[in-house]
């Protein structure tokens, strides 16, 4: 079998897409708190889903992109509803009812442990204790960057339930995660992705038709959070993602995920004026070490 050759192009995309991916993906708890006053958030997520799969299936007939299977969009489908749906539904869900952003967070910090865990019995990737110890780091890393917010705890929307909710999204996109590198590596980014928010818009409208009062105020802001989640995150971040799953181990990819709290926090000192203390500026600097144990390559012996 022919090797696949790597062009500079290729090259330059593989080292920018992991920092693009982490800048685009921290945006999402900024988001979730700018959407929230105006926007149930399962209704918020039903209106952002739909509009984002019909930009994908768009763009896969102007690339005149192959088209999946029955069982292949049934698998796209079904990770979507975990990747997507069950991930931000939740999340968005706790953050509207109080849970702040920063212990929203630590909590989907757990994410990239839990993948890993799935990833070694679903798909048999092999954790090293190299891995093992690059991830307790990150987890340390993103204690320290929220822990700030932890002094809120039992106070405000840091309850039991959206504690249990917010895990339960970090559940859903490790599982989500395992079953796209299991089930539906290999499918067009774009026709794919239009499957996969077929599957995430049905996980979100169903209980928004049941439970909420399916508000949107129309809002500048509303509209502002609506655009920005279809166009930087359902778009740009989801395939950067998609991308990183099919260029790298599931593992390695998750590992990324400890760098959101660091650049979200940095964010929200830039846009809500909040302040950072040298106690998360540390845990930024550790989340950091972690992706880089975790990511680092063993050099191949000549």
């Amino acid at each position: 079998m022919a090797a696949v050759q790597h062009t500079p192009a290729i090259r330059l995309l593989t080292a920018a897409a992991p920092v693009l991916f982490v800048l685009m993906w921290a945006t999402g708890f900024v988001v979730a708190r700018l959407s929230a006053p105006h926007a149930d958030p399962l209704t918020f997520l039903g209106i952002r889903f739909p509009i984002a799969g019909v930009l994908f299936a768009l763009i896969a007939l102007a690339l005149a992109a192959p088209w999946p299977g029955a069982k292949q969009a049934f698998h796209a489908s079904v990770a979507g509803a975990f990747l997507h749906g069950g991930y931000l539904g939740p999340v968005y869900w706790a953050v509207a009812h109080g849970m702040p952003a920063g212990v929203s967070a630590l909590i989907v910090g757990l994410q990239p442990l839990m993948t890993a865990i799935l990833a070694a019995a679903i798909v048999k990737e092999t954790i090293s204790a190299r891995h093992w110890v690059g991830l307790m780091v990150g987890i340390l890393g993103v204690a320290l960057v929220v822990s700030p917010k932890l002094q809120l705890a039992g106070t405000g929307g840091i309850t039991p339930l959206t504690t249990a909710v917010n895990v339960l999204g970090a559940l859903s996109i490790s599982f989500g995660t395992v079953y796209q590198k299991r089930f539906a590596t290999a499918l067009n980014l774009a026709s794919g992705g239009a499957w996969q928010y077929v599957g995430a818009s049905l996980a979100v409208l169903i209980p928004a038709f049941l439970f909420e009062e399916m508000r949107f105020d129309g809002t500048f802001e509303a509209w502002f959070a609506l655009g920005w989640s279809v166009i930087v995150l359902s778009l740009g971040a989801i395939t950067l993602l998609m991308l990183l799953i099919r260029l790298g181990d599931v593992g390695r990819v998750s590992s990324l995920i400890f760098l959101v709290p660091g650049v979200s926090a940095l964010m929200a000192y830039g846009l809500f004026g909040e302040t950072l203390s040298l106690v998360q500026i540390l845990g930024m600097a550790v989340c950091a070490a972690a992706v880089l144990i975790v990511t680092r390559r063993r050099a191949l012996p000549p």
